[in-house]
């Protein structure tokens, strides 16, 4: 499979309601997955749970910027976490991310590590090729967001750096 029809298959499930697909030729194995945003909905104190017309809407139609309907009165809001302070390393490509060079090797980088711009955090495999993440900031690693061996999709956060 060439990159161009991997991207047009990432933007064809992006665009669309599915929520995961796989995919498997010539030993190559391809899974997309993407995550489904709840919206939660009170009006005047009455709480969600209570109030009818609460709704799941799939990620793709909030990137799509379809619109959701809401009673007369009601705050629309999205799951939101409070943003933790420093810089994010997000994942440049999709693949599977190493934290080592090797199995039997220690991590590139741990919490608590002082990093320079340029150094090598960790390794994501795609299509057989192994490509360095580089930081693009300098600063203390104060959280590493992915385990190793996981599969990482375009711009997901890897690390944060203080």
């Amino acid at each position: 499979m060439k990159y161009d029809q991997v991207e047009k298959l990432i933007d064809a499930v992006s665009k669309s309601d599915l929520t995961e697909f796989n995919f498997e030729e010539d030993g190559v194995k391809l899974s997309l997955k993407k995550e489904e945003k709840t919206i939660v909905v009170e009006s005047q104190g009455i709480p969600a749970a209570n109030m009818a017309g609460n709704q799941t809407v799939g990620a793709a139609a909030l990137a799509a910027g379809e619109n959701t309907r809401t009673p007369a009165g009601a705050v629309q809001t999205a799951d939101k976490q409070p943003e933790a302070a420093g810089q994010v390393v997000k994942s440049p490509l999709v693949g599977t991310f190493y934290s080592a060079p090797s199995e039997d090797a220690d991590a590139f980088v741990k919490v608590g590590d002082e990093v320079k711009v340029g150094q090598v955090l960790a390794i994501i495999e795609a299509m057989k090729l192994m490509n360095e993440i580089d930081s693009d900031f300098a600063g203390t690693v104060t959280e590493v967001l992915v385990q190793n061996g996981q599969a990482v999709e375009y711009g997901q956060p890897l690390f944060r750096i203080a």
